[in-house]
């Protein structure tokens, strides 16, 4: 049994199709079409968005539909989510201050009896002294002298003012032979973890994370982390190594964890008559609406309308949609300016002509099926 109104009772077309019957369907075939040529006709402007007048007036209070020209692309030229600087004190002043477990190494000039030597088969280090739990060293003559929490420098004038009760006119030098008192820590997404020492030389995060062998491929340097004192202070490295902001790496304190993240997904969306509707990552680098088209094959030609390009964007105050007509020279470098954000949606609309093939596919067997009938009854 054959149909031709899908809603229609199921009776047979034979029986069904009476003469008005046929002329009333024949009559909004012919007004479908020629409806579907007015709509292909319409290629000199903006393809409108929504289709319908009374569609446009009852969104236009909930989403702003912006018309991307020469005269306003600059504004969406930059990603809106710019470098951000950091909470934490970028402590650019750094005095070491010697603490427990430190090794260090004590020379009297012209005076080698006061001096460990170090020996075939001894490091400096070995041969150092070490600071003890109670913050002092041993010293020849002197006996305890105070070094937790003091300076090397301030060592060395403690113990030539004491030896110079012993030593005439006494030339010191004190010097840290073994930094194990004080370091940082550095995990997540790095090649290799590890805890770093602090030394005299001051350890900054760029220099830290490069100890720990770099960040890896899939590290997220926007959104690194410094706990310190119970506080977790974000850091975006990436607004130091791209933009220069100096407080981004910041000098690090003994007891520092930084933890570099793996990297989350940031990804628009582009679907409608494109090549390949798919998923654009945007969290390597910034992309502009030209390159995530063309990295997707570009547009479905011959069914794509190159007048609606549409971009859906969620925004706090309301939904913004941008529209690009690319038909031109104009619009195609227009679409390099314009850099998409994490969770835009592009859509390509089909073109009118696509439309309209699209429509006669459809229509063509009723059409044959009414001229059937005709010929049937005649």
């Amino acid at each position: 049994m054959t149909y031709l109104f899908p809603n229609d009772p199921p009776v047979q077309i034979a029986s069904a199709m009476t003469a008005p019957r046929r002329i009333e369907a024949k009559r909004a075939l012919a007004v479908l079409l020629c409806a579907t040529l007015g709509l292909a006709g319409c290629s000199d402007s903006y393809l409108r968005f929504p289709v319908s007048a009374d569609a446009q007036r009852a969104l236009t209070e909930q989403v702003d539909i912006i018309h991307l020209n020469a005269s306003n692309i600059a504004s969406f030229s930059e990603p809106t989510r710019g470098y951000a600087g950091t909470a934490l004190p970028s402590g650019r002043g750094w005095n070491y201050l010697v603490g427990t477990g430190d090794i260090l190494s004590v020379i009297v000039f012209d005076h080698p009896e006061l001096t460990l030597p170090e020996g075939e088969n001894r490091s400096s280090a070995e041969s150092g002294f070490r600071v003890q739990s109670d913050g002092t060293i041993n010293y020849p003559f002197v006996g305890a002298v105070t070094a937790r929490g003091r300076p090397p420098e301030q060592i060395r004038d403690d113990l030539t003012q004491r030896l110079s009760r012993f030593i005439p006119d006494p030339q010191v030098d004190v010097r840290v032979a073994a930094f194990n008192s004080q370091g940082v820590v550095v995990s997540g997404e790095v090649s290799a973890p590890n805890r770093q020492a602090l030394t005299t030389v001051p350890l900054t995060l760029i220099e830290a994370i490069n100890a720990a062998g770099g960040a890896s491929d899939t590290a997220d340097l926007r959104a690194v982390t410094v706990q310190r004192s119970g506080q977790v202070y974000p850091v975006d490295v990436q607004g130091f190594l791209r933009a220069g902001i100096v407080q981004n790496n910041p000098v690090l304190r003994n007891g520092d964890v930084v933890s570099v993240p793996r990297r989350l997904a940031q990804e628009a969306y582009l679907l409608g008559e494109v090549a390949r509707p798919d998923a654009i990552d945007l969290s390597l680098e910034p992309v502009t609406l030209t390159q995530a088209v063309t990295r997707l094959g570009g547009l479905a030609a011959p069914r794509a309308d190159m007048r609606g390009i549409f971009v859906f964007r969620m925004t706090e105050a309301r939904p913004r949609v941008f529209q690009l007509d690319t038909s031109s020279p104009t619009g195609l470098l227009l679409g390099t300016r314009f850099v998409l954000e994490p969770g835009d949606v592009v859509y390509v609309v089909r073109s009118p002509l696509q439309r309209w093939n699209d429509t006669i596919t459809r229509l063509l067997p009723s059409v044959r099926a009414i001229d059937a009938i005709d010929t049937i009854t005649n």
